[in-house]
């Protein structure tokens, strides 16, 4: 069995070029076969007059001699007939049973008629008539073979030295052609054991060049994507091991101190169920994240007023604000209707409003704004925070990214809120952009078509 690419190209290449110079060949003779034929003929006909010259020029003791010269000059064997049969013989071998020169063949050249045999559509010998000394004689001549056999010879050669320097050429090339595919298969290997610092660094403009360049950006999205892997479960791990480190210290305590006050066995109690919360928040997150990600992820669409949503957020979120003394105003036209999944909005409302609580110190201001064009609603959330860093803007929206790593604990959240927030909006073909600076507050702004169709969804996931 053929199994490499380099074989098979040079296998095709000798056997494209072997059928095209036979059917070539074939082809041709088919065409030219009657030109020839008459080439043959006129050929033949031309040398027969010329032997005729020289016999009726010659004198009789020299006929024969003369006769032998000019056949072996022309490459022509003759029969001379006379009238009485009798024949004389010049290079002429013997002729194949059904070939030869037939008695009736002389008698019609005799009587002035030339002849011409044809045997698969190959001229085997002729004969023309002439007088000499006022009696009439019938020469046939016949072809050697040595011209054709010359120039099926040429043909062969021309043939052989076509498929010699056609293959070597092939050989190189094929070579050139395959070694991209070589490399490229290495480096797939390569890929396939985990190995992502693949660059093939192929400078060629042909397909080859933009494969190349192609599996280069596979490489280095795989690489991406491969450490986005590690970094997810390097802070899954992370999220879970704190917790479960608190809740396992305070729980020994609890077990193995004996003498501990209510007061304390209470506080420790408190942090068991505060850390427990926070790991079934951290599960619930995931959760929601597999199933955003997933292409069978349910859409329940419904029509409702995006304002009288937000809304209910906000008297849910009162009593936060209220411990903070943080005033929160909404400024929107009223029936604002919007077709989308509402149970998938309500988190993004929940974790952009618990946010900005979050992050407002006490006597702070949260002002929601919402707006609307002929095909979008845009909502904007603003608060007087603490801010975010211009440089981490970019990231905020990364899973497991906190903004402020050293009051992940006093902050009580996980990193997943905007990553949920991004997803949830994403998937309804919206936008959500973050403006915002250390000490001046944040602005988030969600931009929502007003009419979701789920077919639009499943063609983008």
């Amino acid at each position: 069995m053929i199994r490499t690419l380099y074989i098979r190209v040079v296998l095709t290449f000798l056997a494209v070029i072997i059928i095209a110079l036979v059917s070539s060949f074939l082809v041709s003779f088919m065409i030219f076969q009657k030109e020839l034929k008459d080439i043959q003929i006129k050929e033949m006909t031309t040398a027969a007059e010329d032997m005729i010259r020289v016999y009726q020029q010659t004198p009789d003791k020299d006929q024969d001699p003369f006769m032998m010269n000019i056949v072996k000059l022309l490459s022509f064997p003759a029969r001379i007939y006379n009238a009485e049969g009798e024949v004389k013989v010049y290079g002429w071998t013997p002729d194949k049973k059904g070939q030869g020169v037939l008695p009736e063949h002389v008698q019609q050249v005799l009587s002035g008629k030339p002849y011409w045999s044809e045997h698969d559509n190959e001229i085997k010998f002729g004969g023309l008539p002439f007088e000499y000394k006022g009696e009439s004689y019938a020469l046939f001549i016949k072809p050697t073979g040595q011209n054709a056999n010359t120039i099926i010879r040429l043909f062969f050669t021309i043939l052989g030295l076509v498929l010699g320097i056609g293959s070597l050429c092939i050989l190189i090339a094929a070579r050139y052609l395959v070694k991209p595919l070589k490399v490229m298969t290495k480096a797939t290997k390569r890929l396939a054991k985990g190995d992502f610092d693949v660059e093939l660094q192929m400078k060629r403009k042909d397909e080859f060049g933009t494969l190349a360049q192609s599996f280069d950006e596979m490489a280095k999205e795989l690489k991406q994507l491969e450490q986005m892997r590690q970094d997810f479960v390097s802070n899954v791990s992370h999220e879970i091991q704190s917790p479960l480190t608190s809740i396992s210290g305070f729980a020994k305590a609890l077990k193995l101190d004996n003498l501990v006050t209510e007061e304390k066995r209470n506080h420790y109690l408190d942090i068991i169920l505060k850390e427990s919360e926070r790991l079934s928040r951290l599960s619930d997150n995931l959760l929601k994240l597999a199933s955003l990600d997933s292409r069978q992820h349910p859409f329940q669409l419904q029509t409702f007023n995006l304002d009288e949503q937000i809304r209910q957020i906000m008297v849910v979120c009162e009593p936060l604000c209220k411990a903070k003394n943080i005033q929160m105003d909404l400024w929107s036209p009223p029936a604002l209707k919007i077709t989308a999944d509402a149970d998938q909005l309500n988190q993004v409302w929940m974790n952009l409003i618990g946010n900005s609580i979050k992050f407002t110190p006490e006597g702070g201001h949260i002002l929601i704004d919402i707006r609307c064009n002929t095909e979008e609603y845009i909502v904007t959330i603003k608060d007087s925070g603490i801010g975010i860093a211009v440089e981490e803007l970019k990231h905020i929206f990364e899973r497991f990214y906190k903004t402020d790593r050293s009051r992940d604990r006093a902050i009580n959240g996980n990193g997943l809120g905007l990553a949920i927030v991004k997803k949830i909006i994403s998937l309804h073909h919206g936008r959500i952009e973050a403006k915002s600076s250390i000490g001046e507050g944040s602005t988030f702004v969600v931009t929502l078509p007003r009419v979701f169709s789920t077919s639009d969804s499943a063609a983008k996931l």
